[in-house]
């Protein structure tokens, strides 16, 4: 920026955007400070180096806005976890599902982990029963990312939310996300009060 600006000659933009050609960094610089504005080189790897004459201050600070608002339109995307076994029963599965389900509608990635101890990993057919069996639960809201596989001792799934499904679903149950979103608040209520306890 101005002064410590080090090529013998550079290639000048004016503030409107108007190619003022090729001259000497002094030069340069007095027909920015006659503007009282500042000289910026904005591709110093060209050659002769590009020079643009702007307002400094007003750049940093649009370039801070611009990065602002892309951070607020950045989606942040959650994984939620649901652990199994392979013999979790029918009732605990449900349920566990359902909580996969409420996460999918809020946007949330679910990852669905089964751990197998002792002579269970023996049966991974179990396993693979069961995943199978959570990705047909929430078929009608969610794709698969990845099919299941081994790692270690745990097979794992991951599954994400498929808009086109979600908004399907809602058409059909316009009231679910807001019930679902109370029965979720209601819920993490009940686990704050017994870990109190």
């Amino acid at each position: 920026m101005n002064r410590e600006i080090r090529a013998q000659q550079v290639r000048v933009i004016d503030d409107e955007g108007n190619m003022l050609g090729v001259m000497t960094v002094p030069e340069a610089l007095r027909i920015a400070e006659d503007r009282g504005l500042d000289l910026l080189e904005i591709a110093p790897t060209a050659a002769p180096p590009t020079c643009k004459i702007m307002d400094y201050g007003k750049w940093k600070y649009e370039k801070k806005k611009q990065a602002a608002v892309a951070r607020k339109k950045q989606t942040v995307v959650t994984i939620k976890e649901v652990q199994m076994r392979p013999r979790t029963d029918q009732h605990d599965f449900d349920t566990k599902m359902n909580h996969a389900r409420r996460f999918l509608l809020d946007g949330d990635k679910v990852k669905v982990s089964l751990r197998f101890m002792g002579r269970e990993l023996a049966h991974q057919e179990l396993g693979v029963d069961v995943m199978k069996k959570a990705i047909a639960f929430v078929n009608d809201l969610a794709m698969v990312e990845s099919n299941p596989k081994m790692e270690g001792k745990q097979m794992f799934l991951m599954l994400a939310p498929d808009p086109l499904k979600i908004k399907d679903y809602l058409k059909l149950h316009p009231n679910k996300s807001k019930q679902d979103s109370k029965e979720l608040e209601e819920l993490k209520d009940i686990e704050e009060d017994e870990s109190e306890e």
